[in-house]
């Protein structure tokens, strides 16, 4: 028997102590917004907020757990409103989605300790996989949620500052040709 507090409610789960508490949350609490990726705490999937810090749920026994407070992605908002969580959507984050709510409990956790960080506080903090490759998404959403607005519009209109705004209006001209 565990006791969990999950998203602030308590749970007395009749789970072996060992279990991982990704299946806990998954399969016990019912609670799939939080996925399971690698199984060795390498992508980022599971992630999850214990006593407002991100940890991978795959790798943590259950009992680990008790007695903290555990947020999934389910209690970080009941209605999408947090502020990463409309940033992903302006953004249009995700592509195929699987990632994506491990990286929202990651970008909200580096928030809550770094309400404005820097490119190389994202980098460093986001260790999450995208297989997708949407960092850059990712990257533009933090910055969002932050306020921070560097947000750059989408992937494909990012522009270099050292490239001059003519050549990259020339490179424009030269794709747009042939459509």
């Amino acid at each position: 028997m565990v006791e969990l507090n999950i998203n602030g409610r308590s749970h007395k789960l009749d789970v072996e102590p060992e279990t991982p508490l990704l299946w806990v949350l998954r399969d016990v609490v019912g609670l799939t917004g939080t996925k399971y990726g690698c199984g060795v705490a390498q992508c980022g999937s599971c992630s999850v907020h214990i006593n407002g810090e991100v940890m991978r749920s795959c790798v943590l026994p259950a009992s680990f757990a008790a007695g903290k407070r555990v947020v999934t992605i389910e209690g970080l908002s009941r209605d999408g409103s947090h502020p990463v969580q409309k940033a992903w959507a302006q953004h249009d984050v995700p592509q195929c989605g699987y990632c994506q709510s491990g990286q929202i409990m990651a970008a909200a956790a580096l928030l809550r300790k770094k309400p404005k960080p820097t490119d190389a506080d994202i980098e460093e903090a986001m260790t999450n996989i995208c297989r997708c490759g949407t960092y850059q998404r990712i990257r533009a959403a933090i910055h969002t949620a932050a306020g921070s607005r560097k947000d750059g519009g989408s992937v494909i209109h990012i522009v270099d500052a050292a490239v001059p705004s003519s050549s990259v209006a020339a490179a424009d001209n030269r794709d747009n040709a042939g459509a």
